[in-house]
């Protein structure tokens, strides 16, 4: 479920991301409004918010620690072996099990949504523009 303060930091990410008054009459009709991204980063945030954590449980690296015979417990093998006996603080292996700590954080939604909004940007905006000019 959904808790208020995910929905709020969502809100206030969503509009905290420009104003409208910073885009050019051209941006309003072709569709790149920050409004007409709003479902990008929608759909952006809460995929990632529930899909990012299931994705690296199912690699391994879950909250309770690295599961054995896992792609996880590959790397961090592997990690340890390339850096002498020790998996490096701050290393691949140690970034990706610190997120698998956080499943269903705030930080997940708010990459997610960052995420969404650049697809709109680049790809949706970025071929009406070059239909446009064609």
């Amino acid at each position: 479920m959904w808790r208020q303060s995910q929905l709020l930091f969502l809100l206030c990410l969503v509009l905290s991301g420009g104003s409208a008054d910073k885009f050019t009459d051209d941006e309003e009709e072709d569709g790149c409004t920050l409004i007409d991204a709003l479902p990008y980063v929608v759909v952006g945030g809460a995929a990632l918010m529930y899909a990012g954590p299931a994705l690296l449980a199912t690699l391994g690296f879950q909250a309770t620690g690295i599961a054995a015979n896992s792609v996880g417990s590959w790397l961090m093998s592997w990690s340890a072996i390339s850096s002498g006996g020790g998996v490096p603080a701050g290393g691949v292996v140690a970034t990706l099990q610190s997120l698998g700590a956080q499943a269903g954080s705030v930080a997940w939604g708010s990459v997610g949504s960052k995420l969404g909004y650049t697809v709109h940007q680049n790809f949706i905006c970025g071929k009406k523009q070059k239909s446009k000019k064609l």
